[in-house]
């Protein structure tokens, strides 16, 4: 026993170590980006300056689009080590990790093999959306950690009799901490997953028990303190933002129209796992044939409850979003893992080389597809020396992993598979400068402010507000003309100039407005200039941003 507890800590050991490389290392390269990750990184910081730990604010006023624990771990890495890149997206890259040791720990409860709880580690680690949302400041890395802790908690009390107690009582603390993290669905998500697996198993009672009411009572006091004080302190302020409009109006009008189709989640299901999306269809193959044929291993059914209810949940809301149901990619992880490692130990199995070698086509698409893009989008690159040593490099790569293929050396090909993504992240990662003015506000911000002598409020296009505010601790106001103008799906307590009239009277009333646009506001202001009132002087370009001086005519 002890020899096998030191060989997992090995294992484990060997899992970190992989995923800071997958999943942490070159977080401070690329400036943080709007608007989503300033928003995250601005709340705490002004959560800071108001000296609070408990509410937090937003261009100087409470703002409750999310709950508070990730503000709150955001809060204690800035203490820690200052504002940085890295330091704020340091807890979602924790959390991931932890994502990955609760996946193996889960295979191994649900599989008891060692190489197939380790497979599915590495497929989770390795796959597209998660190494993304890992290097993401969202609450949604965290969130999801937390939905597959209070779950491999549960299975863990289930499949082992005598730790029942402490499998529930995890299960309740983790739900808990998924609703200080996004709000209710930390609950719901949970418990709808093993209400369905239990009803399935006919095995409802297995909840009624002394350990699921001591979990439920720590569950509320750990969960409900924040809500009520919350209420208390704001009252319907809070309820009409938290409850009614980023829960329920979301659920029936959706944020971001486009995203609005029944495809999205399942292609997202499919892709967002590459480079495993192929392994994935023969996946949920094997899953429901194991289903089908009632295999005596509970995992299966548990598994496939869990991508239904965290599919069906978040597919009848009209607001969705492909990080929406990143809770659910362990699971599939964790079947895909299951299907690659049962196709290793099956000698008759010719499903793993078909589906390595599609993979591995695939693949060659992109250093051909990153050639086209060289000479097509050629202004973009300042140079193509790295570029083309990148393409060469690769290609020496996918040369080996074809050779072990042919070689049938199959285990060596999957780790060749599972290396893509990070290689093209880390050259990414030293081409960062040429993209950073795309995504982020850092550099236009820099130049404003060391160039002019900025004391007043800076104008915004609405995409870049956020940033404009973190990047600069300036008041900024927000221009947004034209007929599909349209405010914030949480409105900001900032001037909002959504028509002409708005903005030249808002223009007229400075000695100076600097400002940061996007082109479509910048025509904008040429065209109010062209109609008189106002003088329009464009002072820079940097990537898409526009960086301009208003005066009153």
């Amino acid at each position: 026993m002890n020899m096998e507890k030191a060989s997992n800590f090995k294992v484990i050991l060997a899992l970190i170590f992989l995923s800071l490389i997958f999943l942490m290392f070159g977080n401070g390269a690329i400036n943080l980006t709007h608007p989503d990750e300033v928003f995250y990184a601005q709340t705490a910081k002004e959560m800071k300056q108001q000296e609070t730990w408990l509410v937090p604010y937003l261009f100087g006023h409470p703002q409750f689009e999310k709950p508070i624990f990730t503000f709150w771990l955001l809060r204690i890495g800035f203490a820690w080590f200052g504002v940085s890149n890295f330091t704020a997206r340091f807890f979602p890259a924790v959390f991931a990790i932890l994502g990955i040791i609760a996946v193996y720990s889960l295979g191994l409860s649900g599989y008891k093999d060692k190489r197939k709880a380790f497979l599915c580690a590495l497929v989770l680690m390795s796959s597209g959306l998660y190494i993304g949302l890992a290097r993401t400041v969202f609450t949604d890395m965290i969130f999801s950690v937390f939905i597959l802790l209070s779950l491999a908690s549960f299975f863990w009390g289930y499949v082992n009799t005598k730790r029942k107690s402490g499998g529930i009582i995890l299960f309740f603390v983790f739900s808990a901490l998924a609703v200080l993290t996004k709000g209710p669905l930390g609950f719901l998500l949970p418990v709808l997953i093993i209400i369905l697996f239990l009803a399935i198993k006919k095995e409802l009672n297995f909840l009624l028990c002394k350990p699921s009411l001591l979990g439920l009572a720590v569950f509320l006091l750990l969960a409900l303190p924040w809500y009520v004080l919350m209420i208390n302190k704001f009252g319907k302020s809070f309820i009409q933002e938290f409850f009614y409009n980023d829960h329920i109006r979301r659920f029936f009008k959706a944020e971001h129209p486009k995203a609005d189709t029944w495809y999205l989640y399942p292609l997202s299901m499919i892709g967002c796992m590459f480079p495993w999306s192929i392994f994935v269809a023969g996946a949920f193959i094997y899953l429901f044939k194991e289903i089908k044929r009632n295999s005596a291993n509970p995992v299966y059914l548990f598994l496939a409850s869990w991508i239904f209810v965290i599919l069906a949940v978040f597919q009848i809301a009209h607001s969705k979003l492909v990080s929406y149901i990143l809770p659910l990619f362990p699971a599939l992880a964790l079947a895909t893992g299951d299907f690659i490692s049962t196709a290793l130990v099956s000698r008759r199995h010719r499903t793993l080389p078909m589906v390595l070698a599609i993979s591995w086509f695939v693949l060659l698409m992109f250093p051909i597809g990153l050639i086209v893009s060289v000479t097509k989008y050629s202004k973009y690159v300042p140079s193509k020396i790295p570029v083309y040593g990148f393409i060469i490099f690769y290609s020496v790569v996918l040369a080996a992993m074809l050779f072990f293929l042919i070689r049938r050396k199959f285990m060596i090909s999957i780790y060749f598979l599972s290396f893509q993504l990070p290689l093209v992240l880390f050259f990414v990662f030293s081409q960062h400068q040429s993209f950073d003015p795309y995504v982020s506000n850092k550099n236009a911000c820099e130049y404003l402010l060391s160039s002019h002598n900025v004391e007043d409020i800076i104008l915004c296009s609405k995409p870049f507000v956020r940033g404009v505010r973190f990047y600069t601790d300036k008041e900024v106001a927000v221009v947004n003309l034209g007929r599909l103008a349209a405010n914030f799906f949480s409105p900001h307590p900032l001037p909002y100039l959504d028509t002409d009239e708005n903005a030249l009277d808002f223009l007229k009333k400075r000695p100076v407005t600097y400002c940061i646009l996007t082109k479509t506001s910048f025509k904008d202001m040429q065209r109010l200039a062209r109609d008189g009132g106002v003088k329009v002087e464009l002072l820079k370009i940097i990537g898409d941003e526009y960086i301009v001086k208003i005066l009153p005519s």
